[in-house]
Order: C-alpha cells, then sequence, then structure tokens
C-alpha cells in the first residue's frame, strides 16, 4: 500500500471511530427506558399514510380495473374508501385544514364514478373515472402545497405476487 492509500484508509478509520464515539456518547445522554415501561405507540404522518395505506390501493385499484377483474376493483374500491375513513379518524386536520372536507371534495364525485364502471363493468368508463380520481388526488396535494406529488396511473404491477387477471 503506498503512503496516500494508507493516509486515506487511516482518515477513515479515524471518521469511524469518532462517529462510534458520538454516537455512543449520545446514547449515554438519553438512558434507556425501564424494561416494564409501556411502548410508545408511532403516530403515522399524513405522508405514511399516503404511501403505505393510499397509494398501493389506488395501484390496486387501477390495475384490476384495466384487467377486467371487477370483484378485484370492486374490493379495491372499498378499501381506498375504508383507509380514507380510517385517515379522517386518524388525523382530522391536516395543515389545518379539515381532512374530511377535502377527501370530499377531491375524490367524492371520482369514487363513484369508478364505482358505477365497476358495476357496469365498463373498461372504458372505468378507465375514465379512474384518471378523474388520479387528478382528485393530484389537486388535493396542489392545494395543500404538494404539487410535486403527483399520482398517475400505474404502467406495470407493484405486486409480483398478485394476479390480477384472475376472476374468480
Amino acid at each position: 500500500m503506498d503512503k496516500r492509500a494508507a493516509l486515506i484508509a487511516g482518515l477513515a478509520v479515524t471518521c469511524l471511530l469518532a462517529a462510534r464515539s458520538a454516537t455512543l456518547s449520545q446514547g449515554a445522554q438519553q438512558p434507556a427506558p425501564p424494561p416494564d415501561a409501556a411502548p410508545v405507540p408511532y403516530a403515522l404522518t399524513m405522508g405514511d399514510m399516503m404511501n403505505t395505506l393510499v397509494q398501493p390501493r389506488h395501484a390496486k385499484l387501477g390495475i384490476a380495473g384495466r384487467a377486467g377483474n371487477w370483484p378485484l376493483a370492486g374490493y379495491a374500491l372499498v378499501e381506498i374508501r375504508q383507509t380514507f375513513a380510517g385517515i379522517v379518524k386518524a388525523q382530522p386536520r391536516f395543515r389545518g385544514y379539515p381532512v374530511g372536507e377535502l377527501v370530499d371534495a377531491a375524490l367524492s364525485a371520482p369514487l363513484r364514478a369508478v364505482d358505477a364502471a365497476i358495476k357496469q363493468q365498463d373498461t372504458a368508463k372505468f378507465a375514465a373515472a379512474y384518471d378523474q380520481l388520479t387528478q382528485g388526488c393530484n389537486a388535493c396535494h396542489a392545494s395543500l402545497d404538494h404539487p410535486f406529488v403527483v399520482i398517475k396511473a400505474p404502467a406495470a404491477s407493484a405486486f409480483p405476487d398478485q394476479d390480477f387477471d384472475t376472476q374468480r
């Protein structure tokens, strides 16, 4: 090993040791909770709820409707509605706005249109209604100063372990 490589390696080890020391000293400042202490529940943020609860259901709804799997699309629609009802209860206000009113304004009409298309088993009507739903999501994001969160119809499934074409 030449001198330059040895110097870089030495600096890297020094940085790692300094970081480890800082971590250990921070741990000393915050004592561990007693073993019998009740766990502190994690409160999901609005972003957590949108990313983990709503977005996968939106994608599954779109994939099922595009595949013409109407039972699965109907199920996904129920799931997305229940998810929003839960979010409204979990976080009734976001950035000072009433979440229930935002959801109603942005999504009520598109969700009804999606429901009608599913009941009619009409792929073209579903595509138009799903597009309205997606636009409603994006309009809500924009109204809450998140115009950079742009939702679109999924181009492919992010769920390789689920068969969307099967109708049972």
